[in-house]
């Protein structure tokens, strides 16, 4: 079950870094400068909010602030436009697919290829 926007924690686990990051891949564009950097930060480069706050010269309250309003603009696009969740049902095709396959499939490898590239 997803988490709402109270409920978001930066003292996040490891899967709610990769859902983020997940996230930033889908969504990055659209977000200013600004929220790309503090999500970069954060969720790329590991920096922690007192980190953050010293080379941004900012507090860091403002930090967790930013950090918090971009991660919920990012579920936001998700709830409206659903490109992760359609992806991560590809890929779990993509597998079944591969799964279920049997020998004699030649064409079946290049289907599978074209649909990781969609």
């Amino acid at each position: 079950m997803q988490k709402s926007y109270g409920e978001i924690n930066m003292e996040s686990s490891l899967d709610k870094k990769q859902r983020v990051n997940l996230l930033m891949d889908c969504y990055l564009d659209l977000l200013t400068d600004k929220q790309k950097d503090y999500l970069n930060l954060y969720y790329g480069e590991d920096l922690s909010l007192s980190e953050i706050a010293e080379e941004l010269d900012v507090s860091r309250n403002a930090v967790y602030d930013n950090l918090k309003r971009a991660v919920h603009l990012l579920e936001d696009y998700e709830d409206k436009l659903h490109l992760l969740e359609k992806h991560q049902e590809r890929m779990k095709l993509i597998d079944q697919i591969k799964e279920d396959q049997n020998t004699d499939h030649s064409k079946l490898d290049s289907y599978l290829e074209m649909l990781r590239r969609i």
